[in-house]
């Protein structure tokens, strides 16, 4: 009989090792190199952590760290350095994970004068290209459909979900791994994420800076806090777009107007159903302060300064209109190109209205 039981034990010591063996398979390592965004120079000293986990290490003989042995699961890699922005990184740990050169940003990176800090211009933009989803068979995440027959429209930028860098204003630390989208009206910014499709809400006044790549046109766009500029003295609530960036900005600002139904029932004419209209207005940059484009030929011009003959004269040559949003863009992006360092953001102006 003893034997008979030594004999089991035995078996089923076996069959537990086994069972057991798989959950061992499931530790992976997890590892990078770290440079400065501007240089691109290793970065030694970074803290390195795995955020609301015990793991922890600092960059090396190089840049580079590693975590060995790490469970599977979802983490939020979180680099920090003095001087340098903070960057969390979404990862979905499934097998071991090399991430490559991660460029980490200095404060104060960007260029005197700019709309648009170099921060958010340099941060990972191939990256978000290189990742961006399939958007096929429902990865592409419409906004809710308006009520039929009662409000047509959205108060959304762009009512798809588009992935996303952000920059935050406390500790100007940097969020990736999310998609994200625009409510106008209420200042708010819709973040997922997209292992899990959880939805979190983050109000605008807690961004600085936003990149995200259009989901249609497959282009970085971007987007600065209106809290850092100024119409007629006073902090502007909302979002600018930069459309052009360099000695003299372009900027884009879209409105959501609710134009109320004016159907009259007895004539059976008219517009049946509320809707919400999105209106783009342009801007360009003067020191801190926006202000509209004139929509007067000479009042246009004039804005150039010293350069307002030689501006006047590449608009006639090329049968420009002052009043054509996408002629505007086209003379913008000529004179920064006069300017030694620019670097155009993109190449043509898009519509920017989703509706």
């Amino acid at each position: 009989m003893s034997k008979r039981v030594t004999s089991f034990i035995y078996c089923l010591s076996l069959i537990l090792s086994f069972f057991s063996f798989p959950s061992l398979a499931q530790n992976f390592s997890l590892s990078g190199r770290i440079v400065d965004s501007e240089s691109g120079e290793f970065v030694d000293g970074v803290s390195v952590t795995l955020r609301g986990t015990a793991y922890g290490t600092t960059s090396v003989a190089g840049g580079y760290f590693e975590f060995k042995n790490i469970p599977e699961d979802r983490y939020v890699l979180s680099l920090t350095l003095e001087g340098y922005n903070r960057l969390e990184k979404v990862i979905r740990l499934k097998n071991d994970t090399d991430l490559g050169d991660i460029p980490l940003v200095k404060f104060g990176a960007s260029g005197s004068g700019q709309a648009l800090q170099k921060t958010i211009r340099s941060d990972n933009i191939v990256r978000l290209l290189n990742e961006r989803p399939n958007f096929i068979g429902g990865n592409m995440v419409y906004g809710i459909a308006p009520e039929p027959k009662k409000l047509e429209g959205n108060n959304y930028l762009d009512s798809k979900w588009n992935r996303a860098s952000i920059l935050l204003y406390r500790d100007q630390q940097i969020l990736e791994g999310f998609r994200a989208r625009y409510n106008i009206v209420s200042n708010m910014f819709e973040l997922m994420e997209p292992e899990n499709n959880l939805v979190s809400v983050m109000p605008g006044l807690r961004i600085q800076n936003i990149v995200w790549i259009d989901s249609t046109h497959q282009v970085p766009r971007y987007f600065v806090n209106g809290m850092d500029f100024l119409d007629e003295g006073v902090p502007i609530s909302g979002f600018f777009e930069v459309l052009v960036d360099g000695e003299l900005p372009l900027m884009r600002r879209t409105e959501a107007i609710l134009k109320e139904s004016n159907y009259n029932q007895a004539l059976m004419v008219g517009e049946r159903n509320d809707q919400i209209v999105k209106r783009n207005t342009y801007y360009y940059l003067k020191g801190k302060n926006v202000i509209v484009i004139p929509r007067k030929r000479k009042k246009f011009f004039e804005l150039f300064g010293d350069k307002a003959a030689e501006m006047e004269a590449f608009a006639n040559e090329n049968s420009f209109s002052v009043k054509d949003p996408s002629a505007i863009f086209q003379l913008f992006t000529h004179y920064n190109s006069l300017f030694p360092g620019f670097k155009p953001l993109m190449d043509q102006l898009l519509d920017g209205i989703d509706n």
